[in-house]
């Protein structure tokens, strides 16, 4: 007997958005351009998860909305070291996404109106 997969598919958003990253708080995907980039950087030598507004810096990058709802699902689900593949395990400090997260204006949705 076949093993019918029951995951219910994504929702596949129209190419003309680009490229399409899953955001590792809430797990939605969403094009590119609506998501933070992260990176592995160093500070004082010891490794951190730096924001990448750019998305320029070298290396593996994860992606995340920019709003402290999915940052909290992220720290909750200890998603950074493992999207990231870091080295430094759980304890790998994510304090300038925080920061900057702070800094930056809240995430509007485009398709809202009352945006």
């Amino acid at each position: 007997m076949a093993h019918q997969d029951t995951t219910p598919a994504r929702p596949v958003l129209p190419s003309s958005d680009g490229p399409v990253r899953t955001c590792i708080g809430c797990r939605q995907r969403a094009a590119r351009r609506e998501l933070l980039r992260l990176v592995v950087g160093s500070v004082d030598d010891r490794p951190v998860v730096l924001p990448d507004p750019t998305g320029s810096a070298a290396g593996r990058g994860a992606h995340l909305h920019p709003t402290t709802a999915c940052y909290e699902l992220a720290v909750k689900r200890k998603a950074f070291a493992r999207a990231l593949r870091a080295a430094g395990g759980q304890g790998l400090p994510t304090d300038a996404v925080a920061q900057h997260l702070a800094r930056v204006p809240a995430h509007r949705d485009r398709t809202d109106p009352d945006a």
